[in-house]
């Protein structure tokens, strides 16, 4: 395949991660908070567009004026910008790391440099949302633990249960609330705020325990802070509401038990969110591995990434998972 084919086959690989990442509007608050980054599929269709003009145009006036598009003009031109030399280790490269046979290396050039920060970002988030599925699973463990409860608990032995499982739910926000806000590895990524989102709503339900009276955890004493997203338990209203009505505490623990489990094997379960993201983050990774060579050599370096810290942080993990 072409250079311009690989290109254009990434750009659709580009596409499809955007598709599966973008905010959409039932991403509640969360996903408002999210950075707007400049569109890079956008930034990328265009500068492809662009390319393929000038090479049109190159070819084509070429042809018009009964010339060869590399003529042995360029051949001393590239011999001057050090194209031969191999300087930069890819033949046909100036020190410059720049392709100077194309009508306009520099956008090329460019192109490139997004496509190495890509490359890093995306491995960065393949690693935060492998980290983010295994948490999921850990939590619908959790949750599906409180199904356990039942008449023989006493009090206090409810009361523990509630609190591990609001140890538990902390855990989760403060290791990825986080990570989907302005400059953070998942910022914008679909699969991660509808996760965090789906997740808090679970918790929140008023439906539970509905049949006995019950307006949710809430009516527990188990709220959910709307500052810093954790989860507390007001221990003396828990109290109370156990001394007036057990039966109904437990069933309503017991019914939010299966609808949170649920919740969360539906995230982590084959084809939705969070496996999708990260089948389509595999596919352009590769992607990129296998054809980095042939980019580089039609479109120049480009700069080499510069990641912030928490996309370093990412990466140095997944480079451990895959023992790079």
């Amino acid at each position: 395949m072409s250079p311009i084919g690989i290109a254009s086959t990434l750009f659709s690989l580009f596409q499809s991660v955007k598709g599966s990442s973008t905010s959409t509007e039932q991403s509640t608050s969360r996903s408002n908070s999210a950075s707007n980054s400049p569109d890079f599929s956008s930034s990328l269709a265009l500068r492809m567009a662009t390319l393929q003009a000038q090479s049109a145009n190159a070819l084509t006036g070429a042809a018009a004026n009964g010339t060869n598009a590399a003529s042995g003009l360029d051949f001393l031109i590239n011999s001057k910008l050090g194209l031969q030399s191999g300087a930069t280790g890819i033949p046909g490269l100036s020190v410059s790391g720049r392709n100077m046979s194309l009508f306009d290396p520099e956008s090329a050039y460019k192109m490139m440099t997004n496509i190495n920060n890509k490359d890093v970002t995306y491995k960065a988030q393949f690693s935060e949302m492998s980290d983010m599925k295994s948490a999921v699973a850990s939590l619908e463990q959790a949750g599906k633990a409180l199904g356990g409860i039942n008449q023989s608990f006493d009090s206090e032995a409810i009361k523990t249960q509630l609190q591990a499982f609001a140890g538990k739910y902390n855990e989760w926000i403060n290791r990825f609330d986080s990570t989907v806000k302005g400059g953070g590895v998942l910022a914008g990524t679909q699969a991660a705020e509808i996760s965090l989102y789906e997740l808090e709503q679970s918790v929140e339900s008023i439906f539970n325990g509905a049949k006995d009276g019950l307006r949710g955890l809430r009516d527990l004493g188990f709220t959910i802070d709307q500052n810093t997203n954790l989860a507390s338990i007001d221990t003396n209203k828990l109290d109370a509401v156990l001394a007036a009505n057990k039966t109904g505490v437990v069933n309503a623990i017991n019914e939010f038990s299966a609808n949170f489990a649920k919740s969360a094997e539906l995230l982590n379960s084959a084809g939705n969110f969070i496996p999708n993201r990260l089948s389509n983050l595999d596919r352009v990774i590769d992607y990129i591995h296998d054809n980095k060579p042939s980019l580089q050599a039609e479109f120049g370096l480009g700069d080499p990434a510069k990641p912030s810290a928490q996309i370093n942080k990412a990466l140095a993990s997944y480079n451990q998972i895959f023992r790079i």
